[in-house]
């Protein structure tokens, strides 16, 4: 429904942690909105529970926006490891095995349980539902919304991806890559 307003979760899970962080986005699910997501979360969570970090570990699908061909989703993760200064290693799931991600059986399928049922009217009610999502086993989830607009069809030439700073693994480097902070 065009008159409703959007609501695009998009969420961080800590696998060691069993926690959570989600976005909830008003615009468009894009590069751009997910890494903003990942840069939250370690704003708000991470690097206070990994102050020692080196490397961040990203496990993502491999369609949609932070899909294996997206330029922008590996620039943006530039901006992001150069802001953090931090490698960021990512291994996206071959397709139509995304339901092996954690986050999809661990956390999204408890989100997706506990508003079953309730109909999500505003924003409001979309982050209080999410932020209110616990299990037996402790999970638990921030939740914030995120009022930015993004913008969608943004374009990275290839100049700009010539400049990634990025290692590709010798194993499906398409797929398992680091990309590591700029050096100036």
């Amino acid at each position: 429904d065009s008159k409703k307003p959007k609501a695009a979760p998009y969420g961080v899970y800590d696998v060691a942690r069993n926690e959570g962080w989600v976005s909830v986005g008003i615009s468009h699910d894009t590069a751009e909105f997910a890494v903003a997501t990942i840069k939250r979360w370690w704003s708000k969570m991470g690097k206070r529970r990994y102050p020692k970090s080196k490397t961040i570990y990203i496990t993502s699908d491999c369609g949609g926006s932070n899909s294996k061909k997206s330029r922008l989703w590996k620039a943006e993760l530039q901006r992001l490891a150069d802001t953090i200064g931090l490698n960021i290693h990512v291994s996206h799931f071959p397709p139509a095995t995304s339901k092996w991600n954690k986050i999809e059986h661990k956390m999204f399928c408890f989100i997706s349980a506990n508003w079953k049922a309730k109909p999500l009217i505003d924003h409001a009610t979309v982050v209080n539902l999410i932020g209110n999502t616990k299990t037996k086993n402790g999970l638990t989830i921030k939740v914030k919304l995120d009022e930015n607009i993004y913008q969608k069809r943004i374009k990275i030439s290839d100049e700009e991806l010539e400049k990634i700073n990025i290692t590709r693994s010798d194993f499906h480097g398409e797929w398992n890559y680091i990309i590591h902070p700029q050096t100036n």
